[in-house]
């Protein structure tokens, strides 16, 4: 093998490991095994596996982000920007699981830092940013896009993680109710929410 192949082996090799065990539930000693070389080797073009592991969740997150700012940055209606988010998320997920794993597992949606979570932060700027202008448009107080931001890119986060678990239904089943909840309840929204009074 050339450097790069080998570099690339390693890679395939690791990838799934840190996928079924976790990054503290796998060694360089099976990383060295599963791809039939010496631990020298894996050191070598590496430096051990936290710089595997980095290399892995950078192409992940490049990968993911590329989706959901793809799915985003079209001009659309914002309800089909909600439906390509949500077909862009769980499209990522159903094409590469163990990436999806090796991000949600160690920094899940719940973390407020981590990868997965920092890479979520990303996208609700973006939708942040289209809220407010949906705000504007409708009347209402663009100050709380944020919280909107927030509370939107969770859900659709939180369930990509169940999905990926159970897979079922269709992605596009999932989808579907995920724009249903969040494109009706978006589209009702009143200028002063408030909570019922305690009788």
């Amino acid at each position: 093998m050339t450097a790069r192949e080998r570099r690339e082996q390693l890679l395939t090799v690791s990838r799934a490991l840190f996928a079924e065990k976790g990054f503290e539930g796998t060694s360089v000693e099976e990383i060295a095994s599963r791809a039939d070389v010496s631990k020298p080797v894996v050191y070598e073009h590496f430096g051990g596996k936290e710089g595997i592991y980095a290399v892995i969740v950078d192409r992940e997150v490049e990968a993911l982000l590329g989706a959901l700012t793809g799915a985003l940055a079209q001009v659309a209606h914002p309800r089909q920007l909600v439906e390509r988010a949500a077909m862009a998320l769980l499209g990522y997920i159903e094409d590469s699981p163990d990436g999806f794993r090796i991000l949600a597992r160690d920094s899940p949606v719940a973390q407020t830092s981590g990868t997965f979570s920092s890479l979520l932060g990303d996208v609700s700027a973006q939708v942040e940013g289209l809220l407010a202008d949906q705000f504007r448009k409708r009347g209402l107080n663009p100050s709380v896009a944020p919280i909107y931001s927030q509370m939107l890119v969770g859900m659709v986060a939180l369930t990509g993680q169940h999905w990926a678990e159970v897979r079922e239904p269709s992605k596009e089943v999932v989808a579907s109710h995920l724009v249903n909840l969040a494109w009706n309840g978006l589209h009702d929204l009143e200028r002063r929410p408030g909570l019922p009074s305690d009788h």
